[in-house]
């Protein structure tokens, strides 16, 4: 995950760690990787480097360790975005460029932002990740909230809720829908595997893929 060396974005993840998930943070590479808890037990600490993990450590702890971690990467996607959408409607002129001052990716941070936009704050679920409202980010609001909420419910995964919603897809076109046929491109071959790669790792088929990747490029630029 992108964070912004010496920012206030690293300084309050530090003190989340801190404070809740006992990951103590900012120690230099060479400090010791363990060091008594509370406890008497040795504790996971944190660089910029990745994590330093004592070599006994209890299955309940290495878990909840886990827990932390993710909820913290999955804040920043949403504090990323809220950023880059701040300064897209303050700066119009200039935030790219403090965008690569930080040295954070344009198109990552285009997709937090989008997600970001489309979901105010009130419409977060804290129970569901970064990823779930990105899956339903292209539906209209009523529709969003109606999957959001099935699968805070029944405590669907991510994975679980793309599953839910290829099968509704799958149901809605077994009624007679109107058929165009799309133009014919040449495209090189390096475009296209890399779009099967990206295909692969969001776990559905190729041909699902490019209609859901055309279905949210088409919400995004006509500001559904």
């Amino acid at each position: 995950m992108a964070q912004f060396q010496g920012g206030k974005l690293v300084q309050q993840t530090a003190k989340y760690h801190q404070r809740d998930s006992r990951l103590p943070v900012g120690r230099r590479p060479g400090e010791a990787a363990a060091h008594p808890g509370s406890s008497g037990q040795a504790r996971i600490l944190t660089t910029r480097v990745g994590l330093r993990i004592p070599a006994a450590l209890p299955y309940d702890r290495w878990e909840k360790a886990g827990l932390h971690i993710f909820q913290i990467a999955d804040s920043s996607a949403w504090c990323l975005g809220d950023w880059l959408v701040y300064g897209q409607e303050r700066y119009a002129d200039r935030y790219r460029t403090g965008v690569q001052a930080a040295g954070l990716d344009y198109q990552t941070l285009r997709n937090y932002a989008w997600v970001a936009r489309h979901f105010e704050i009130g419409r977060r679920r804290e129970n569901l990740s970064f990823g779930h409202h990105a899956e339903v980010v292209s539906l209209p609001p009523t529709q969003a909230d109606t999957w959001l909420d099935r699968a805070e419910q029944h405590g669907w995964s991510r994975n679980l809720l793309r599953l839910r919603l290829r099968e509704s897809r799958q149901g809605n076109r077994a009624a007679p829908l109107a058929r165009v046929s799309l133009p014919r491109i040449s495209v090189p071959v390096d475009r296209v595997e890399r779009w099967r790669e990206a295909a692969s790792k969001a776990e559905g088929g190729f041909e699902e893929w490019i209609l859901v990747t055309l279905d949210r490029a088409a919400a995004h630029e006509l500001g559904d």
